[in-house]
């Protein structure tokens, strides 16, 4: 009886082992897919789930739902989304195989004792997980996602920040980067800068641009100013309206003053020139030429050079009439043993003179001085002829000097003959005589 029932023990033990060696084998482990993914057990991969099917009103409004490998966009209907070379245009999207990304396949290990973020290998290691490279983050599609030792994080990209779960553009412009202007866009800026400067090597100081190195529109001369420029003219001209041109002065049209005779005015300056009879002095002043002097005249030999404001006069050096005699060059003598020299004066001297037009008057233009004096006797100094109009008169200085003064404004050309007549009494000798100076006086054309 021991004996059968030992035998039915071993029996049994046998079928039971028989049956458990043949029977399937359980998974170590059962997949686990990320987020946005299921487990395809046809294929035995992970799949991606369409959430824009499986999400009744995934996007509100007038936005669009696109699907993404692991989750989903919501954009305008009016946006494409290009992947994998497969387009997704307006609201029909055209099915296409989807191309997984790479998709590590989890171990099969009942247990791990790795650290959350690290995963058994090969040899019973802990290696890191690189969720980054494997999809298993949930970084938003505006950041990036960096793998760290154990986990990951989720990074802006530069010119964003992070609000909440979301990167949103850096305005830079708001902490005065750009020393001018600053434009703002996504993710980063540009300085600008005003006119007349250009943005420097650092991208965002301002430096002054040369214009007059540059080409500047300047007629003559160019100044550089800080952001600008400044168009300057030579002397004797004038800066346009326009700012770049230059117009020539007329300097003669400013004043009557500027030549002594007549201006002339020439590109960018002006010149004084003389009548004919005159030559420049300086720049303005006209100095009379003596032809006298200079022998530039046409007197014989008997005629002597008088010098005028402006030419001259040939005049015969004997100029005496009946019944005088010439004594000298000048002078002429009445003798007193001829009849008719009895009621005329005993000498004439010849004397010549020239001044200028609108002379300032009273003005003393002539000295008369006796040549000889006799004790006890009185001269007396008169205008004999000549002066019909009262142009002139006699100024009587001492005994034997008196001054012709001009006591009008006269205007040339013109000519006064004067008979200055000096009467000399003696009454100790009791006699009374007289003697004539001739003085011819040329009133030149002009006031100079």
């Amino acid at each position: 009886m021991k004996v059968m029932e030992l035998i039915s023990c071993v029996l049994l033990a046998a079928m039971l082992s028989t049956a458990v060696s043949q029977g399937p084998e359980e998974p170590d482990a059962y997949p686990d897919c990320t987020d946005g993914y299921r487990w395809d057990p046809d294929t035995q991969n992970c799949k991606d789930v369409n959430e824009c099917e499986t999400i009744p009103d995934a996007c509100k409004g007038e936005m669009k739902c696109f699907n993404h490998y692991g989750g989903y966009l919501c954009l305008p209907r009016s946006a494409s989304v290009i992947a994998n070379s497969n387009a997704y245009e307006g609201v029909e999207a055209q099915e296409t195989e989807q191309v997984m990304p790479p998709v590590r396949q989890p171990s099969r290990v009942h247990q791990s004792n790795c650290p959350q973020g690290y995963e058994s290998d090969d040899r019973n290691g802990c290696v890191d997980i690189d969720e980054c490279l494997y999809n298993r983050h949930d970084c938003q599609p505006s950041q990036h996602c960096i793998n760290t030792q154990g986990g990951f994080r989720c990074e802006c990209p530069d010119g964003y920040r992070k609000v909440g779960v979301e990167c949103v553009d850096i305005d830079e412009c708001r902490y005065r980067y750009c020393q001018h202007r600053c434009i703002n866009y996504p993710g980063s800026f540009t300085c600008q800068c005003e006119p007349g400067f250009q943005l420097d090597s650092n991208n965002r100081s301002c430096i002054d641009v040369n214009e007059c190195e540059m080409g500047a529109p300047c007629q003559q001369r160019c100044v550089n100013a800080y952001g600008s420029f400044l168009c300057r003219c030579e002397q004797g001209y004038e800066l346009d309206r326009d700012g770049v041109s230059c117009n020539d002065i007329d300097e003669c049209s400013y004043s009557n003053f500027l030549c002594q005779y007549q201006c002339q005015n020439e590109p960018g300056k002006f010149s004084c020139i003389c009548p004919q009879g005159y030559q420049m002095r300086g720049l303005r002043i006209c100095q009379d030429i003596n032809e006298c002097e200079t022998e530039a005249h046409r007197c014989t030999e008997t005629q002597k050079c008088v010098n005028l404001h402006g030419g001259y006069q040939c005049v015969e050096k004997n100029r005496c009439q009946e019944p005088y005699v010439q004594v000298s060059e000048n002078r002429c003598m009445c003798p007193t043993t001829t009849p008719a020299c009895r009621d005329q004066p005993a000498s004439v001297v010849y004397r010549y003179m020239s001044i200028t037009s609108d002379r300032s008057v009273p003005s003393d233009i002539f000295q008369i001085q006796a040549t000889s004096f006799h004790t006890g006797a009185y001269n007396t100094f008169q205008i004999r002829n000549g002066d019909e109009h009262g142009e002139f008169y006699i100024r009587q200085i001492t005994n034997v000097s008196a001054m012709l003064v001009l006591a009008r404004p006269v205007t040339g050309p013109r000519t006064y003959v004067l008979d200055l007549e000096m009467v000399t009494v003696n009454p100790v000798l009791r006699y009374q005589s007289s003697s004539v100076l001739r003085l011819t006086i040329y009133v030149g054309p002009y006031a100079f």
